[in-house]
């Protein structure tokens, strides 16, 4: 299991893991999955037919820790891109798309790495500068004072704010990967723990034999 270590700094502050480890992928059930993901897609463009961003959005602690930093909060963009502007839900990796359905319903921030290209013990940390790392896209990010970050011995492997890097962000070959669930001061666990349940769910829906392991720092 990946070990992670958590700064007194950022005591108060809830976070989650989900460590899951997928069989091959002939034996994952990615028709039920999908079925399973239209339903749920369903269910939330009914739930906010009359979507209002300040009403879904104005008492977020997400949307209101990015404000901070005076950025926009991605899962708003996520939702409005799926519920305004017709956007298709994402469908090329299964493994991705279980956070960002959970993302989607919970408006809560979740993420995935790849377990496999980790190095040593995982340290999460407040952000004390504008620290660069590569971030996922090729292009170099940095931390933020103030912001929920996260190294290992190879470097820096996420931002809240900027996002994930590079080396351990997944890809199509992934099968070893941690979902982290992100927390803000002040906010209770169950919340966190609540989107494990749901995380840990949909990864059995897609895969049962798949190897899970949880943690809550």
């Amino acid at each position: 299991m990946l070990q992670f270590q958590k700064d007194a700094a950022l005591d108060g502050v809830p976070f989650g893991v989900l460590e899951v480890a997928y069989p091959e992928k002939a034996l994952w059930r990615e028709d039920a999955f999908q079925t399973m993901v239209t339903a749920r897609l369903n269910a939330l463009k009914e739930r906010f037919a009359d979507y209002d961003r300040k009403a879904v959005f104005g008492k977020n602690v997400y949307f209101r820790f990015f404000k901070k930093f005076k950025k926009t909060y991605p899962v708003l963009m996520q939702l409005e891109s799926i519920l305004l502007k017709g956007r298709p839900f994402p469908s090329g990796n299964p493994i991705t798309a279980i956070p960002f359905l959970a993302e989607l319903e919970t408006q809560q921030l979740s993420g995935t790495h790849d377990v496999d290209q980790v190095q040593g013990c995982v340290r999460l940390f407040a952000g004390t500068e504008k620290a660069p790392f590569p971030g996922m896209r090729g292009e170099e990010v940095h931390t933020y004072p103030g912001d929920f970050c996260a190294r290992d011995d190879g470097g820096i492997i996420f931002s809240m704010i900027a996002g994930a890097d590079d080396r351990t962000c997944v890809r199509e070959s992934s099968t070893h990967v941690f979902y982290p669930v992100f927390g803000v001061a002040g906010q209770p666990a169950s919340e966190i723990t609540a989107v494990l349940d749901q995380l840990e769910r949909d990864v059995k829906t897609l895969a049962p034999d798949a190897e899970i392991c949880r943690q809550l720092l």
